[in-house]
Parts: structure tokens; C-alpha cells; sequence
């Protein structure tokens, strides 16, 4: 991995608080919520994915993908560029 200890603990408490946000979205569909509560939830977690996605996305770049560079290694930058071709 990229990142020191700091940073997955930090990674790892904002995917703790969007699983309980995922959560609390089950629980209002099980309560008939009104759906635009529940599409507004829906949409706070789909934020703070991606931006948990940004933060390893720049960890990749900074660690990863910099060391590959220096060793003339392009696996990782075609994995990279693969992978943003299909982020929607």
C-alpha cells in the first residue's frame, strides 16, 4: 500500500462512518421513509465514497505510482489509466 499507518486509520474511519451510514439507509427503507430523505442519504454516501476514492486515488499517485515512474515501470500508470477510462 501507499500510505503510512496514520493515513489508513484515517481512510478506515471514514468507511466505518459511511458502512453506518449505508446502515441507516437500510433502517429508513425498512421504515418507509420518504424516499427523498432516503435519495438524500443515498447521495451523502455516494460523496463521501468518492471522497475516500480521491484520497487513495492522490496516495496511489504520490506513493505508488511515483516509485514505478523512477524504476521506468508503466504497469501501474496503464492499471491507473484503465481504471479511469470506466469511473463513471
Amino acid at each position: 500500500m501507499c500510505r503510512d499507518e496514520k493515513e489508513k486509520a484515517k481512510i478506515t474511519a471514514r468507511l466505518k462512518r459511511i458502512e453506518g451510514q449505508v446502515r441507516g439507509v437500510t433502517n429508513m427503507i425498512e421504515n418507509d421513509r420518504e424516499c427523498i430523505e432516503v435519495l438524500r442519504q443515498i447521495s451523502s454516501i455516494s460523496g463521501a465514497l468518492h471522497g475516500v476514492w480521491v484520497q487513495v486515488v492522490g496516495d496511489h499517485l504520490k506513493g505508488c505510482i511515483t516509485d514505478a515512474i523512477k524504476h521506468k515501470d508503466e504497469t501501474l500508470v496503464d492499471e491507473l489509466v484503465e481504471h479511469l477510462k470506466n469511473v463513471k
